[in-house]
């Protein structure tokens, strides 16, 4: 039997969890003579992650990071359901989908490490960077053909967004 063509999947999606390192930015640190660990974060990426609170989609991070710049980044676009340091990812997916009454076939979930295998296999539309490990690669139904940090959580929101008619033709009613 046929696998369904990912974009199949793109009109139900009412969910977006992302994680951080790989996925939000190009999994590089800089490490200063203080110890800081700095990241940095696309903002195409972070454009597409507000459209997509503005038109109210759920939007989480679950990250085994513990950046606290990485939080207040998120949000400031708007994002409310930042889970960090997280150890076993499955907790934090079932706490945030019994916390809003998510169905798990509605969640679109990227990832782009070991980490992120458990949670995969279990929402409606595992996604992945184009350069996330090849064990995610295999279980992802869409591969992005952007890398982690370099627009690849901008390309997976923008689909959505337009099959559900949600992105940018909105533009013309508010600006007429």
């Amino acid at each position: 039997m046929e696998d369904k063509s990912y974009k199949e999947y793109l009109e139900h999606i009412t969910t977006f969890i992302f994680d951080v390192d790989g996925v939000l930015t190009d999994g590089t640190i800089t490490v200063t003579t203080s110890g800081e660990m700095l990241r940095t974060m696309n903002i195409k990426d972070g454009y597409a992650l507000k459209t997509s609170v503005d038109k109210g989609f759920h939007v989480c991070v679950i990250s085994g990071g513990t950046n606290e710049g990485v939080r207040k980044r998120l949000e400031g676009l708007g994002l409310t359901d930042i889970y960090l340091g997280a150890h076993n990812k499955i907790e934090q997916l079932n706490d945030y989908l019994k916390k809003h009454q998510i169905s798990i076939k509605n969640v679109l979930y990227m990832g782009d490490d070991i980490p992120d295998f458990p949670v995969m296999k279990l929402v409606g539309l595992p996604c992945c960077p184009q350069d996330a490990v090849p064990e995610i690669k295999a279980i992802s139904k869409y591969v992005s053909h952007k890398n982690g940090g370099k627009g690849a959580v901008r390309d997976v929101i923008e689909q959505v967004l337009k099959v559900q008619g949600k992105w940018n033709g909105s533009f013309d009613a508010k600006y007429d």
